[in-house]
């Protein structure tokens, strides 16, 4: 497994250490609307890969959210790996949303499976099908298969996915990213129910999800 940065994530420093070095560059040239133009852009990629660490929860029989955003879908859906009708909560990240994903239970990755597609506005239907994602089959402790879904957006160029199949992850734990902006489906398991509503508003590794039935 690919380890994460801390505060700032790692696929972040690049544009953050360009845009850093071109606004001292246009700083000691004096050429300040192109200087104020940098600090500005160096501030909104810092505030845009922010990577804060988070309180897990560490209640049993639950699943908490892989992104950061609001719940945009709660609805049955054929499932993208075996198309099994599912429960699918859909969390939409806008650019101002912290954009590192989280694994949403403890389990282990089975399978991963990149699609290429097309870059439309991520809170559309088609979306599901179309755009550019990554699905990953997650086997949890009881044995239960659930499937995350990283789609990239209209402004979204790239699904940045940190785990390999056989990786061992806690629920919370970091899993991947996407650059600016898009949405994380998370398929639940027959045997847990959603615990939000479309409109609510998540954190990643925070929120509650679902909960596993009462027996």
């Amino acid at each position: 497994m690919r380890k994460p940065s801390v505060g700032i994530a790692l696929e972040g420093t690049p544009f953050i250490l360009f845009l850093a070095v071109s606004t001292l560059a246009f700083a000691a040239l004096r050429w300040w609307c192109p200087t104020l133009f940098c600090l500005a852009a160096t501030w909104f990629c810092g505030y845009f890969f922010r990577d804060p660490e988070r309180l897990i929860p560490a209640l049993p029989d639950v699943a908490v959210s892989p992104a950061d955003g609001k719940v945009i879908r709660v609805e049955t859906r054929p499932d993208p790996l075996t198309g099994a009708p599912l429960v699918c909560i859909s969390v939409f990240m806008s650019v101002m949303n912290v954009h590192v994903n989280r694994f949403p239970l403890a389990g282990k990755v089975e399978r991963i499976h990149y699609y290429p597609g097309s870059f439309l506005n991520a809170s559309l239907d088609k979306a599901s099908d179309k755009n550019e994602r990554c699905a990953f089959l997650i086997r949890d402790e009881d044995g239960h298969a659930w499937i995350m879904v990283q789609i990239a957006g209209l402004i979204a160029r790239r699904i940045v996915c940190r785990v390999d199949p056989g990786d061992e992850l806690a629920r919370g734990e970091r899993c991947g990213l996407i650059r600016f902006g898009s949405r994380v489906d998370l398929y639940l398991p027959d045997a847990y129910t959603s615990q939000v509503h479309v409109g609510d508003a998540v954190i990643a590794g925070e929120s509650i999800l679902a909960r596993k039935h009462s027996a």
